[in-house]
């Protein structure tokens, strides 16, 4: 892949999120313009866009568990919650080809992205006994269902403060 066609993907990936999350209707945005430019196929669109909600859920759970590191499991669900709000459009999608998979390749692309997904929230709330161990993937599917189902708190002034590096050190050493 070229310096253009990697940078030329990014641009059409934000495009797709974008309309997706004005949408909301769970249904792949593949009219935006230059996605079947770009895309081979709706599942590599759809693997596209998981891969992006993982890698903004691990990074929001990080940044919650910097904040409070010693409750776990809340700042999981908080982070699983956070990040829905924050790609409301790509967690309508997720949903909708989990429940409706248009091929073979995309039921089993999503059980494992699934999968995955339970493994990283149960791991990062410390409820993880193995990873790939039927407990460990179950835990984390009570988790995600917990965060579905729960109202997300308010968040107070003080808690949206972000600490500095040095304070966030002090607040763990102290906990």
């Amino acid at each position: 892949m070229t310096w253009n066609s990697y940078h030329r993907r990014g641009e059409v990936l934000r495009s797709v999120i974008e309309t997706a999350n004005v949408r909301r209707d769970g249904i792949l945005p593949m009219d935006v313009n230059g996605v079947a430019q770009t895309f081979e196929d709706d599942v590599a669109v759809l693997a596209a866009l998981e891969l992006r909600w993982h890698t903004r859920l691990a990074g929001q759970i990080e940044r919650n568990l910097m904040s409070q590191p010693m409750d776990l499991k809340s700042n999981v669900i908080l982070a699983w919650q956070q990040t829905a709000v924050a790609l409301p459009g790509v967690r309508a999608i997720l949903d909708y080809y989990a429940a409706h998979p248009e091929t073979a390749e995309m039921a089993d692309n999503l059980a494992a992205s699934t999968v995955k997904e339970h493994q990283l929230v149960a791991m990062m709330a410390g409820m993880a006994s193995e990873i790939g161990d039927e407990e460990t993937i179950q835990a984390g599917a009570e988790l995600v269902e917990r965060a579905r189902t729960t109202p997300m708190p308010a968040i107070e002034p003080d808690d949206a403060e972000v600490l500095s590096f040095v304070a966030r050190i002090r607040a763990a050493m102290v906990a």
